[in-house]
């Protein structure tokens, strides 16, 4: 009971005292601004909370969206003991105390008790497992808080035993909303000190936040202690306090996989301003530039191929370009691979087709190789039949022989489709021709048209899309 008396005043010092941020928490899901798609009048999440009939559930969301002011409103409006840890510096000694002191609470004066736990996508698997009888036999309530996808991040059995509520980043009215309270608010904000903000201000305030209440109210305090005698806070104290635009971007996380599909999507889509907005977005925030070069080689044989044999060759250029004179001066060599890899032809059809031939390696038998395709270094091999009708291509009109080169129970297969686009049109027409001359042989081989739709029952298999 003494420590949670002690918790109860440091609470009250840090309301009275703390960071502006803290100071402004709302303490009632009316005073919560924004995220009312899940908090709405009438929503099933409100009406949980409001009937006291909440589960565990798993906030996930960008930072500054609230997902810590719930936990704590839930905790408020359920009364029950709110109990907080963090996965960055709490480990499974934490937990196994704050899992007893909730299993006291509960049994001495029938108190329920919400764990919230931020950054619990940072907590290993046995962490996650230490906690998880504890929430499926209802001795705590626990909310976890996570800025990463929870499919994961987090284990499936705590999954499954919990709701995930997707939290979206506020928008620039929400943050000008929550700016404009704190000015105004006596009791918990700025409002004794008579301060005002230009529009402009406030609109670059919004701006920088990028969604972010904490960081918004962060820089909105440090701004109003350098305010003049006229009181008003302008656009120019606004950045000098913000210094930097709020960090949204994590190249460990959920954003740096997001960008490099969106790049990806971009280029293949043939929209080079998109692709150049998203590459830069990378790159600025730190992505590793050699991983973005390796993505974009692969790009350029997977969704280009061989509708612009040149692609591949560029991309390899831009790699060895960023591998020679580094950052921030590879950057041009990689956004002129994003400009060519976008207004380039595109052609899966390399892609499908080692597809294909994966799959047929993988279902079909591995018979082995036709005894015409062997060489025959020795006399024995020979003896045996080693190379025996192998026809030799260059002794052949053009070049171009027609001989069955594929295992009997594959005969005739075909893997390489060529589109109607860049470079393929001519590899199309080359291989309709070789084709002819294959057929018009003795061994008869019948192989299907170039511009035959792809099936499963030819070994094809559908397109992936990069995580």
């Amino acid at each position: 009971m003494t420590i949670d008396i002690f918790e109860a005043n440091r609470q009250r010092q840090l309301s009275a005292h703390g960071p502006l941020a803290t100071r402004m928490r709302p303490r009632s899901l009316d005073e919560l601004v924004g995220q009312e798609h899940v908090l709405g009048p009438g929503s099933l999440l409100r009406k949980a909370i409001e009937s006291d009939r909440l589960a565990s559930i798993i906030l996930w969301g960008p930072p500054g969206s609230g997902k810590t002011t719930l936990a704590r409103i839930i905790a408020t409006t359920t009364n029950a003991a709110f109990t907080s840890v963090s996965a960055v510096t709490s480990g499974v000694a934490e937990l196994r105390k704050a899992i007893a002191d909730a299993r006291d609470r509960l049994g001495m004066r029938g108190e329920r008790t919400v764990l919230f736990i931020d950054e619990i996508h940072r907590f290993n698997k046995a962490q996650q497992d230490s906690i998880l009888p504890y929430v499926e036999d209802g001795t705590v309530v626990m909310i976890g808080a996570t800025t990463e996808n929870p499919s994961f991040e987090v284990n499936a059995p705590l999954l499954s035993r919990s709701r995930v509520i997707t939290l979206h980043a506020l928008d620039d009215a929400h943050i000008s909303q929550i700016a404009t309270r704190a000015l105004a608010d006596h009791e918990r904000g700025l409002g004794a000190e008579n301060l005002s903000l230009a529009d402009d201000a406030l609109a670059l305030l919004a701006n920088m936040a990028n969604g972010d209440a904490r960081f918004a109210l962060n820089t909105l305090e440090v701004a109003a202690a350098g305010a003049g005698e006229d009181r008003l806070i302008t656009a120019k104290l606004i950045e000098e306090a913000a210094q930097r635009r709020a960090a949204t971007y994590d190249k460990d996380g959920d954003d740096h996989f997001d960008a490099i599909s969106a790049l990806h999507k971009t280029i293949r889509g043939s929209d080079a301003d998109a692709a150049l907005y998203w590459l830069a977005r990378m790159l600025e925030r730190g992505d590793d530039p050699l991983y973005v070069a390796r993505r974009l080689v692969r790009f350029a044989s997977e969704d280009v191929g061989l509708a612009d044999p040149q692609a591949l060759e560029l991309a390899m250029a831009a790699q060895q370009a960023v591998h020679f004179i580094g950052m921030p001066e590879g950057a041009l060599a990689l956004a002129e691979l994003t400009i060519y890899l976008s207004l380039a032809p595109k052609s899966n059809a390399v892609y499908v087709a080692y597809g294909a031939a994966v799959e047929d390696v993988a279902r079909t038998r591995n018979d082995p190789v036709p005894l015409h395709l062997r060489n025959a270094p020795t006399r024995m091999m020979k003896e045996m039949g080693f190379g025996d009708g192998y026809k030799y291509a260059h002794d052949f009109e053009g070049g171009i022989v027609g001989q069955e080169n594929l295992p009997p129970n594959i005969a005739g297969r075909t893997y390489y489709r060529p589109v109607d686009r860049g470079f393929e049109r001519d590899l199309k027409r080359r291989m309709q021709r070789i084709r002819e001359i294959y057929a018009a042989t003795d061994d008869g081989i019948a192989r299907m048209p170039a511009d035959a739709n792809p099936s499963a029952a030819d070994g094809s298999n559908p397109k992936g899309e990069p995580r």
